[in-house]
């Protein structure tokens, strides 16, 4: 089980939490199994390109993008990016 944390943004849409624990082999996974899982992931099942996601202080996407294990992963940790000009 993996703990994954969403951005305070995201929590509005879950209910008011930020925090949960999933069952997930992979990041993609754990990112599917939210409530918020539309808002994170597209329908080719692509990243959000507004966020950031990390595994135990490592980007995923230098781990293998949403294929990367959760082997002995403790938390997911989902960081909105600020845009616009």
């Amino acid at each position: 089980m993996v703990q994954v944390v969403v951005p305070s943004i995201l929590a509005a849409q879950a209910d008011g939490r930020q925090r949960f624990d999933v069952e997930a082999t992979t990041v993609g996974e754990a990112l599917l199994a939210l409530p918020v899982a539309d808002l994170l992931v597209n329908e080719r099942g692509e990243w959000n390109r507004h966020l950031n996601v990390f595994v135990d202080d490592t980007d995923a996407r230098e781990l293998g993008g949403p294929a990367c294990p959760l082997t002995g992963a403790r938390e997911v940790l989902i960081i909105a990016m600020l845009s616009g000009g």
